[in-house]
């Protein structure tokens, strides 16, 4: 029996993101194998998906290496699959469908468009419109897609947590993609200092840092948490985050997190995108829209937090 592919190269937040069009897919197609391309740093985590039977891995090396592109052709085409589910809808994507993945059914933002559409505008609906659309143009009934729900990913946190604190707490997220530094906020060490002014020890500060963040979150003067001095895996900063009493962060994975955990919180963004573009936005995880963020002031991110904490 043949196969089905979907491709999500990441990143966290966009992965996070596509877990309802995941399970909608393996719902849909019970009888078949579903099987995720997707990037090294994300392979571990998504191989514990319970809607999916395998993890395929993509070192997403250079184009013109036609050596990797030829052996992932290879390995791809033994699955035997019978449709692929482009969720990544990127450039490398689009070059696999023409090159590497042809002659197979491919679902895709392109085959979504209405005649006379362009991708341009397609693009700017919210995230999980799209992918919905999507779904549905392939006739799957898209009940979790926006939906999402992570009970799977969740771990047992109680001996990490109690390392730092037995209160509640509020959990920042200061730091985002190096190569999107125009979504970094500049003030959040300043913004430390205001939580502990205003809440004293009622509610400890800590900080989870990604892999290459563990020595610039030490400037934050808040708790770091880590897990033997290494960041915490993904399922622990999902558990981190779910049981956190309020989150600010900037526009990153975790606030992704956060927003389909329902958490209370505050997600910063500047002009590089919308809260609505990328469906971040709900009844409690709320964002702070600015056109610079360096023109946002900590009094202005502070009285938001009032309003939920006080």
């Amino acid at each position: 029996m043949s196969n089905i592919l979907i491709i999500k190269h990441g990143s966290l937040g966009d992965l996070i993101q596509a877990n309802g069009a995941i399970k909608d897919i393996k719902n849909f197609y019970k009888n078949r194998k579903v099987f995720l391309l997707t990037s090294m740093p994300y392979s571990v985590f998504m191989s514990e998906c319970p809607y999916l039977d395998g993890v395929i891995i993509d070192k997403r090396l250079p184009r013109w290496n036609l050596f990797y592109l030829n052996n992932l052709k290879k390995n791809l085409l033994k699955y035997k699959f019978s449709k692929i589910f482009d969720l990544q809808n990127s450039r490398r994507t689009k070059f696999y469908k023409r090159f590497i993945l042809n002659n197979i059914e491919w679902s895709s933002t392109e085959t979504t468009l209405k005649p006379g559409e362009k991708k341009s505008d397609f693009d700017k609906d919210p995230v999980l419109d799209r992918m919905e659309l999507q779904l549905k143009q392939s006739g799957i009934e898209t009940e979790f897609t926006k939906n999402i729900n992570l009970d799977w990913a969740f771990e047992d946190i109680s001996r990490l947590i109690k390392q730092y604190t037995n209160n509640e707490y509020i959990l920042l997220f200061p730091f985002c993609s190096k190569k999107h530094q125009n979504k970094k906020w500049p003030y959040f060490k300043e913004l430390v200092q205001q939580l502990k002014h205003n809440y004293k020890n009622k509610y400890p500060i800590l900080i989870a840092p990604g892999p290459s963040e563990i020595k610039d979150a030490k400037i934050f003067q808040a708790k770091v948490v880590t897990d033997n001095n290494e960041s915490i895996n993904i399922k622990k900063l999902i558990s981190l985050i779910d049981k956190s009493k309020f989150i600010i962060s900037n526009d990153t994975g975790p606030a992704h997190i956060a927003s389909h955990l329902n958490k209370k919180g505050l997600v910063l963004f500047g002009s590089h995108t919308s809260a609505k573009k990328v469906s971040i936005e709900n009844y409690n995880f709320k964002a702070l829209s600015v056109s610079n963020l360096k023109n946002l002031s900590v009094d202005s991110v502070l009285n938001k937090i009032k309003l939920v904490l006080n």
